[in-house]
């Protein structure tokens, strides 16, 4: 298990993702969230008092919905996408049950693969959202994905996307060597395909600002440490993992430096950022008339 594993993989460890739970919750832009919410009401006006839908594209474990559920008001009905039947389970097992206002949220599933989403599989919908999602990509993958979404015509939130950029306090030189070694692992080819990592937002804040969409980028870091020691050790394992397998030669100085950083980490003086990048998509003024 690394922190390179995704929502498209089917393998994907539901102890990592709610591991990563509470940090993903803390670091989630609350002011994009503001902005999707001040955005809604237009919206709702021509939903009425059915209940707005919400597509969870790469769901994993259902961290999203527990996070964005309560934050918006509205009847809600969730539609979970994974190709994972087992996350799908985990998902809807501890879906949330009630919005902002405490009006009832509603749960589907949906067994998919997110990489050959279309416009069909989203139509209806109200918020498109997807967490930690876009760096797993391939470039015709991303294009395809946002094409679905603008089709949609309703906001987008896509949020906890890789920038490649991590800071550790007390440095040390190894950790530019491996953030470097880190960051190509991101982009590596994976059965033919090569993967966007941290260039992936930016590609997708493209894609939809040439679609006509308004787009919002805010930072969204981790901040790990003493006050989450497993996380924290779980991250360092993966990173420091991925970036000996794409350079096996840093293996031996990996080792050392992994054995180091957790002295640090159990002495309570080990402090990380690990920055990501949340995003908000908005169809213009004149878009989504029909909702």
């Amino acid at each position: 298990m690394t922190t390179v594993e995704s929502h498209l993989s089917a393998g994907v460890s539901q102890g990592w993702l709610r591991l990563r739970e509470p940090a993903d919750a803390a670091a989630r832009s609350a002011a994009l969230v503001h902005r999707l919410t001040q955005a809604l009401p237009e919206r709702r006006t021509a939903v009425g008092d059915a209940a707005m839908v919400v597509h969870d594209l790469g769901c994993g474990s259902g961290s999203m919905g527990r996070w964005l559920a309560p934050l918006v008001a509205g009847p809600q009905h969730w539609v979970l996408h994974d190709r994972d039947p087992r996350l799908l389970r985990a998902a809807a097992d501890d879906a949330p049950d009630s919005a902002a206002d405490g009006a009832r949220v509603t749960v589907e599933t949906r067994r998919s693969d997110i990489t050959r989403l279309r416009a069909d599989h989203l139509a209806g919908a109200s918020i498109l959202t997807a967490s930690a999602l876009l760096d797993m990509f391939c470039a015709d993958e991303l294009e395809r994905f946002v094409a679905a979404c603008v089709a949609a015509d309703c906001p987008v939130l896509l949020t906890l996307s890789v920038t490649g950029c991590v800071r550790l306090h007390p440095s040390e030189p190894l950790d530019v060597e491996l953030e470097a070694a880190f960051n190509e692992h991101q982009r590596r080819r994976v059965g033919g395909r090569t993967l966007l990592g941290p260039e992936a937002a930016g590609i997708a804040a493209g894609l939809f600002t040439d679609a006509g969409f308004r787009v919002e980028l805010d930072r969204a870091p981790w901040h790990l440490g003493a006050h989450s020691p497993e996380l924290t050790a779980e991250w360092l394992h993966g990173w420091v993992g991925a970036a000996t397998e794409q350079h096996p030669e840093l293996a031996a100085a990996g080792d050392a430096y992994l054995e180091r950083r957790r002295a640090e980490l159990a002495a309570g003086l080990l402090v990380v950022t690990v920055q990501h990048v949340d995003l908000l998509a908005l169809p213009a003024p004149n878009v989504g008339s029909r909702k």
